[in-house]
């Protein structure tokens, strides 16, 4: 392990915003599912998952664009989770926090109906056949997210990957869930809102992605009462 990441490994121990619980304490009972919003944040606005956040741009800036709701980004990169997590200490932004854990047991880490609005940015489409399975939208996935959404809540998913963006809407119209908004190229199809959040910022890797001339994708959608992806 580098110097540096050592470094930032030691200090995010010290952020009492930042969370790094170990593995048995996440499967055998997390304490804080539930009492996110009055334990954690000790208020009761609406809470906003960002899954895989990676360096917590996103996290960060929705709460720069939207103080009046609780934002908690999750990844498993430590060093990486530092630098949104520093920003958002240096910014007094109470309101922001972090989980470091595997997205694969976001269940046990929340109560039912504790999330408001998920948001997904950039994640790995896992192309081959044999690695779907881990896809962040795939229906495994889509059944934790429901039991752990509020009534009527969104997920958000920002991407560079068509193949992803398409998946999703097959995955939505195969169980009939309800699409609230729909982008195949945000900059070429809504630039003429430039309020709208899908802009609160550009991640390391949607930079990274156009300047490689890639399109990014836009899908909001929710479940319906009594349906889902049962």
């Amino acid at each position: 392990m580098g110097k540096n990441k050592l470094a930032r490994f030691t200090q995010l121990a010290t952020y009492s915003h930042v969370l790094q619980p170990h593995k048995d304490e996440v499967l055998g009972g997390f304490p804080m599912a539930g009492k996110w919003k009055s334990d954690f944040f000790k208020n009761n606005q609406p809470l906003v998952v960002e899954l895989g956040c990676g360096r917590g741009e996103y996290a960060v800036a929705l709460g720069q664009r939207d103080p009046q709701k609780n934002y908690l980004g999750i990844d498993i990169k430590g060093a990486r989770i530092w630098e949104g997590a520093t920003h958002s200490l240096q910014e007094d932004m109470a309101h922001v926090g972090f989980l470091r854990t595997r997205i694969e047991w976001v269940e046990h880490c929340f109560a039912p109906g504790e999330i408001d609005e998920i948001w997904i940015t950039f994640p790995d489409p896992q192309i081959k056949f044999q690695r779907a399975k881990h896809r962040m939208i795939g229906p495994a996935f889509l059944e934790k997210y429901e039991r752990l959404l509020s009534p009527g809540g969104a997920i958000h998913l920002k991407s560079d990957s068509e193949f992803l963006h398409g998946y999703l809407h097959g995955i939505i119209e195969w169980k009939g869930l309800e699409v609230l908004e729909t982008y195949h190229d945000i900059y070429g199809q809504i630039v003429d809102k430039p309020d709208h959040v899908v802009f609160a910022c550009k991640t390391f890797y949607e930079k990274m992605w156009l300047k490689q001339g890639k399109t990014i994708t836009y899908l909001k959608f929710r479940f319906l009462k009594g349906g889902g992806v049962k």
